[in-house]
């Protein structure tokens, strides 16, 4: 027997996950497409694999389902929190047309401020229930705010991480 949607969701939500947008460039759409994802993870360091779970009714979906499609992951920063409602809600404007994008290895895009970024090209695809786990090989990285501190989604809302590195300490 498995549990409801809803009983599944309720227990996630205390689970705490960073905040990225992935973006998208495909051989068949000259505009890219990019999407808030808090469903990352890092799978293997040699050789440097990661993975993002995308639903089936996204329109990132479509793209990356492409052959030569390529993404980039871009983890953001605390500050970044309008750039993510941004990507997770602008349906009928250019979500781009907002932060400081450059592209990488690929052609992905790629903020230039985000915390960290990952540029990949497509390595494997799984259907999984509602989703497609894309593993995505690391062609290219950066870290150009990798003093500043993460930008956190936990019990349905935008969390801040305090370290004692933070200058207001």
């Amino acid at each position: 027997m498995t549990i409801s949607s809803e009983k599944f969701r309720e227990a996630l939500r205390l689970f705490p996950a960073g905040v990225t947008i992935v973006t998208i460039k495909s051989p068949s759409q000259e505009q890219p497409h990019g999407l808030t994802v808090s469903a990352f993870a890092s799978i293997s360091p040699e050789p440097p694999l990661i993975m993002i779970a995308i639903d089936h009714r996204a329109s990132g979906h479509e793209m990356l389902e492409e052959e030569g499609a390529v993404f980039a992951v871009n983890i953001l920063s605390q500050e970044m929190s309008e750039l993510s409602n941004r990507f997770a809600w602008i349906k009928d404007e250019d979500r781009f047309a907002v932060g400081d994008w450059g592209t990488a290895v690929t052609g992905a895009p790629v903020l230039q401020n985000a915390l960290a970024w990952l540029d990949c090209t497509v390595n494997n695809r799984y259907e999984a229930g509602t989703h497609t786990i894309y593993i995505g090989k690391v062609e290219a990285s950066g870290t150009p705010g990798d003093k500043k501190s993460p930008l956190i989604y936990w019990n349905r809302g935008y969390r801040y991480l305090k370290t004692s590195e933070d200058p207001t300490d």
